[in-house]
């Protein structure tokens, strides 16, 4: 049975989704719901993913690679659905330079249904531990993935997705191209 914060994160997600309104079609309206400063083609804000081992992992030693990071929870069914996916594309792009960075927004409650997933997966996964990330701002809606470059630049703002759920199409449209540009000096 989840806890009282466990069901107060999911009412707080759930009302950040009813505050956009269709689909978040405008976007002024998320503008305060998330990071102003992200800007597709501008340095990506760094962030640390603290995985469930306790092993801390910076988009910044990942420069010269391709990576996603991804917000989700045991919970949220779309985010169950989008994992193995994510998790088939790293294996298979793993050796071009692709990296999957996990964050679950589940609380230390939930921490074994994370662990039980995250053993399903090819990529790291940690708890975030909070509803906002430096720089990304406050993950009120999920799934979101946000793509860095092997520059270190923002590649897809996860905001801006009007659909956010990767697809294998969506992958091999944005990512794909990024795999197989060289690296920096390759």
């Amino acid at each position: 049975m989840p806890s009282d914060r466990t069901l107060w994160r999911r009412r707080e997600v759930l009302r950040g989704l009813g505050s956009v309104g269709l689909a978040g079609s405008a976007p002024a309206l998320l503008s305060p719901l998330h990071a102003e400063s992200l800007r597709v083609g501008h340095a990506a804000p760094a962030a640390t993913l603290t995985t469930l081992e306790g092993t801390q992992l910076s988009t910044r030693q990942y420069l010269g690679k391709v990576v996603i990071l991804t917000f989700w929870a045991t919970w949220c069914v779309p985010c169950r659905e989008e994992l193995p996916l994510l998790s088939r594309f790293v294996q298979q792009h793993a050796g071009e330079g692709l990296e999957v960075l996990g964050f679950s927004l589940d609380d230390r409650e939930n921490l074994e249904q994370v662990r039980a997933v995250a053993r399903t997966l090819a990529f790291p996964v940690g708890l975030l531990g909070s509803d906002r990330l430096p720089g990304y701002g406050r993950i009120w809606r999920i799934p979101v993935n946000f793509t860095i470059d092997r520059k270190g630049q923002l590649l897809d703002n996860g905001w801006d997705d009007k659909q956010p759920v990767w697809t294998q199409a969506r992958l091999d449209r944005i990512v794909g191209p990024q795999l197989r540009a060289p690296a920096e000096g390759g």
